[in-house]
């Protein structure tokens, strides 16, 4: 079973513009890193993250250096018929067959593939998933690898490099959000041969795992890992308060910068404060999660706010409100006559992409795939219709169809550069309304503290049932681990009720918007008293904070592990200056929140009356 012979691959072709014109449309924008990593031609394995389901392929495809084609795996059964064949192999697909065990016949596809210098790009972790770090790499890349090297040798053909690839998306589920593909160096199969070639018992797996653990150390260095959903939330609240405007961050360090986030609030109490600010985060990330708002979207209204720890937070003034709707609906407005049309025409595809979302709203590495596809599908039949149209406006002639078909193209191209700014400014006159719908409301309707208390507690994705299980030692599963007995109410005597699940219905505006204003500027201020007391901290002598590996190799240092306590020779633990890492972050454009007690006359004219506690001299923030 072989590829045809001169095959252009013109279905692979065909489809890599159909979903890069998908993909361009749906993200804002593709950086790709390292392209000079990625060898012009001779034989190559992609071993690529996948952590969004379909969109991963679409994205590697669309973006891959020199415009090569790619060849992913799949099942040797579905190359039966010949006519199906043909498709497969056409639209960039080899035979695998995954239910040998013999190991030349499993990759004799990718083998021969790899002998006409194809590029080969396989998934290593397995399965699409959604968790806050790498879980696991298979092995299945390194043998194809070295099994091809093996083959090489002997029918000296051109020796394969592997080539690493990190997906990372900034919001994977989000329209308009942005992603970062970042090829790393190329690894060669040289310090791995001997010992794979070796006759000694295990030494090929050995080289195998090796050879694995380099590729998962290649991906994990250029991907965001934390060592759970809190610690990854805390972080990602954290960088969107220091860079308020979405896409202000510089997407060549987005993944560095969001990594150094996530070391910092790893570390164990680097300030006394640090559990209150952990909490404050992610209290008013869940509030956002459970309103589909976003910070940057109340950074853009000129809300009130204070960093004053003295200061009670106060809420803004009805009449500010309603002048901040006046202004931003005032705004919409006259932008709409200039993207009216456009709207309506993609109307469906809006439509369509958010049902999709709705289908899996408990799969979040699904979402994007289903708004990508349902909103093509609907694309798909606007545009034929739209074309013939207008053709029958220039009487079906075939100059009529080339001018039916620029037209299409403008008024596409129209869309995609109208979108971004409109888009934005829909959402902030939706949170407009939504804010003044919840400072207008009676106080009485607000959430008491039990009803609130679902929505202060962020929700972590589904697990994915196809991910391997740690292994004990012993090789037996590793037991579910044991939970503390539940603390008795020593007044009642009784056990505590388990916390009860998040409601699916977003809660009304009215009810909780106050909630979220609080808590943002609630998360400010701890947000800038960590960041004083690490100041603080750091001016009486050096305060180190942890760093993952390769950071630590370049901005800061190891501890030896042989230091550490029943270290075993082997790398030990990283960590930064404090003072390094604040540094870090200012130059690369943090505006990190000071306490300063700074008179904000005018911005606090209109206090409601309806504020708790005294505002009477209130702070303002200095970024």
């Amino acid at each position: 079973m072989s590829a045809p012979s001169g095959d252009l691959k013109l279905l692979h072709r065909a489809l890599r513009y159909m979903s890069g014109v998908a993909a361009a449309s749906f993200f804002t924008e593709v950086r790709v890193i390292g392209g000079e990593n990625v060898p012009r031609d001779g034989p190559i394995i992609v071993t690529a993250t996948h952590h969004n389901m379909m969109l991963d392929p679409v994205i590697l495809s669309y973006v891959f250096p020199y415009g090569r084609i790619l060849n992913y795996w799949s099942k040797a059964t579905l190359f039966i018929n010949p006519i199906v064949s043909w498709v497969l192999y056409s639209s960039g697909n080899i035979p695998v067959d995954r239910k040998s065990k013999d190991r030349k016949v499993l990759l004799k596809g990718t083998i021969e593939a790899l002998s006409k210098g194809y590029a080969v790009a396989l998934f290593p972790e397995g399965t699409s998933y959604t968790e806050p770090r790498i879980m696991q790499v298979k092995d299945g890349a390194a043998w194809a690898a070295l099994e091809y090297t093996k083959h090489a040798l002997d029918t000296k053909l051109q020796p394969v490099v592997v080539v690493p690839a990190a997906i990372v998306y900034t919001n994977k589920s989000k329209y308009r959000s942005s992603v970062v593909v970042e090829f790393g160096r190329p690894i060669t199969m040289d310090s791995f041969m001997e010992q794979f070639c070796s006759e000694s018992d295990g030494a090929p797996r050995a080289a195998v795992k090796r050879l694995s653990h380099a590729i998962e150390s290649n991906l994990v260095e250029a991907t965001v890992n934390g060592p759970d959903w809190d610690t990854l939330y805390a972080a990602r609240m954290a960088r969107d308060i220091m860079w308020e405007r979405e896409k202000s961050i510089n997407l060549d360090e987005f993944v560095v910068i969001s990594q150094t986030l996530v070391d910092l609030f790893s570390t164990p109490a680097p300030t006394p404060n640090f559990k209150s600010v952990k909490r404050h985060l992610l209290e008013y990330y869940s509030l956002l999660q459970s309103t589909h708002l976003t910070n940057s979207v109340l950074s853009s209204l000129p809300l009130p706010r204070t960093l004053d720890p003295n200061t009670q937070t106060p809420l803004p003034s009805r009449l500010l409100t309603l002048l901040i709707l006046v202004r931003d609906s005032c705004a919409t407005l006259l932008r709409l006559p200039f993207f009216a049309f456009p709207l309506v025409i993609y109307m469906p595809v809006y439509f369509m992409g958010r049902l999709g979302a709705r289908l899996v709203e408990d799969e979040e590495e699904t979402q994007a795939q289903n708004k990508l596809v349902f909103g093509l599908l609907s694309m798909l039949l606007i545009y034929p219709t739209a074309f013939f149209f207008l053709w029958s406006l220039f009487l079906y002639t075939r100059v009529g169809a080339l001018m039916a078909a620029a037209t299409l193209w403008l008024f596409a191209r129209y869309h995609d550069s109208m979108i971004n700014a409109n888009y934005e400014h829909a959402k902030r006159l939706l949170a407009t309304w939504r804010v003044l719908m919840g400072v207008w409301a009676p106080k009485r309707w607000e959430l008491s503290l039990a009803a609130l208390a679902p929505y202060t507690t962020p929700v972590f994705p589904k697990e994915s049932e196809f991910l391997s299980k740690p292994v004990a030692p012993s090789g037996a599963p590793t037991p579910a681990p044991v939970l503390p007995p539940v603390p008795e109410l020593p007044e009642l005597g009784m056990s505590e009720p388990p916390v009860q699940a998040r409601p699916t219905r977003r809660p009304p505006s009215r009810r909780i918007m106050r909630h979220v204003l609080r808590a943002r500027v609630e998360a400010v201020k701890a947000l800038a008293a960590f960041f004083e007391q690490l100041r603080a901290q750091g001016a009486h002598g050096g305060v180190r904070v942890r760093a993952s590996a390769h950071l630590a190799r370049m901005y800061g240092g190891v501890e030896p592990a042989s230091k550490l306590e029943g270290g075993d020779g082997g790398e030990g633990e990283g960590w930064r200056e404090a003072g390094e890492v604040i540094a870090f972050l200012t130059q690369r454009g943090a505006r990190i929140p000071h306490m300063r007690h700074v008179q904000a006359e005018g911005e606090w004219a209109a206090l409601s009356s309806d504020v708790e506690g005294d505002v009477s001299s209130p702070g303002t923030p200095v970024l």
